[in-house]
């Protein structure tokens, strides 16, 4: 089951209470106040882990809730702080409050820390409150609770280039062609049903991740077909590949009807650099294959073959190369 969307409700721990507390010595019948504080409450923390995929284990597990903060002791002593709670996201995970709708975090690099709450303070124990005028207090604070949210986690995958097309276009054959990734492939609509990332190597040194985004069809961005919870994935990607399958009549409407989704969903998509390719090239003819590429600007491949993918892989290369990551210059 591939998860991309979650409600859950995070509690911070409450900081604990200080202590009300006098030394008892021998031979000291007046001992001062020595009433420590209490410990700090555990925060909610979310860390991004590359090695989690999807939003799964939130789908089960709604209550996610740290440890409080222990009272205070005599002698001054402070109680222990809660634990915090550290729960692992995958990269991609957008953070919004599920009651007013404000956006809170995009967790996308990996090792990124945000407190989804924050732990409560300890209160002050009876030695804070010693004073020459009174020299027994018997105060402390109750600690303070901590923070408490019901929120709304979305992932959007981050990909280099993402693979957009129709159904059986060809995607899983190219991804399982050019990288290690396995997605299930077969003759008939939809047999992607989840977004599938892969690594595909250029040379010793230089990768770039593609990602096969599940067949759009004509509406899939007022959510037709399954387009419609997928389309988000779209928005990570560097660049586009859109993938017709050479054998389709009217080239230039599959392509229209593509672009025309994409800016349904989100106009700044069309922003994005983007590639033509035509598969399945092995159904027709080398010279009708390469006649067809020309005239669309396209790059025409065979998954099955081999027939053009060194090519392709190539110009993403070349097209990231010259696109900058976000956030840099």
């Amino acid at each position: 089951m591939f998860a991309d969307r979650a409600t859950i409700r995070v509690e911070a721990g409450h900081g604990g209470p200080g202590a009300i507390s006098f030394r008892r010595e021998k031979y000291v019948p007046k001992g001062g106040p020595d009433g420590g504080d209490g410990g700090k409450g555990g925060s909610v923390i979310f860390v991004v882990d590359p090695n989690v995929k999807t939003l799964l284990d939130f789908q089960a597990d709604k209550l996610f809730r740290a440890e409080k903060g222990v009272q205070g002791s005599s002698k001054r002593s402070s109680g222990k702080d809660g634990k915090d709670l550290v729960i692992k996201v995958p990269p991609g995970t957008i953070v919004t409050d599920a009651d007013n709708g404000d956006y809170l975090a995009d967790l996308v690099e990996p090792g990124l820390r945000f407190v989804a709450a924050a732990g409560g303070k300890g209160g002050r124990g009876n030695a804070q409150f010693a004073t020459a005028t009174n020299q027994a207090p018997r105060r402390a604070d109750a600690g303070i609770p901590g923070e408490a949210k019901t929120l709304h986690l979305e992932l959007k995958l981050v990909a280099d280039a993402g693979l957009v097309g129709f159904p059986n276009a060809g995607k899983s054959t190219l991804l399982a062609a050019v990288s290690s990734a396995r997605p299930k492939i077969a003759a008939y609509p939809f047999t992607t049903l989840r977004p599938v990332l892969g690594v595909v190597r250029l040379d010793e040194e230089r990768v770039f991740v593609l990602e096969d985004i599940p067949g759009l069809i004509e509406g899939a961005a007022q959510g037709k077909g399954l387009g419609h919870e997928f389309l988000r994935h779209v928005e990570r990607t560097r660049i586009l590949v859109f993938l017709i399958d050479i054998t389709t009549e009217d080239k230039a409407a599959a392509l229209s009807t593509l672009r025309n989704e994409l800016f349904a969903w989100s106009p700044e998509l069309l922003s994005k650099p983007a590639l033509l390719v035509l598969s399945k090239a092995d159904l027709v003819p080398p010279d009708e294959a390469e006649a067809h590429a020309r005239a669309f600007g396209a790059i025409a491949i065979s998954s099955a073959t081999g027939y053009g993918l060194d090519n392709l892989k190539d110009r993403i290369g070349s097209a990231l190369d010259a696109e900058p990551v976000e956030g840099t210059s």
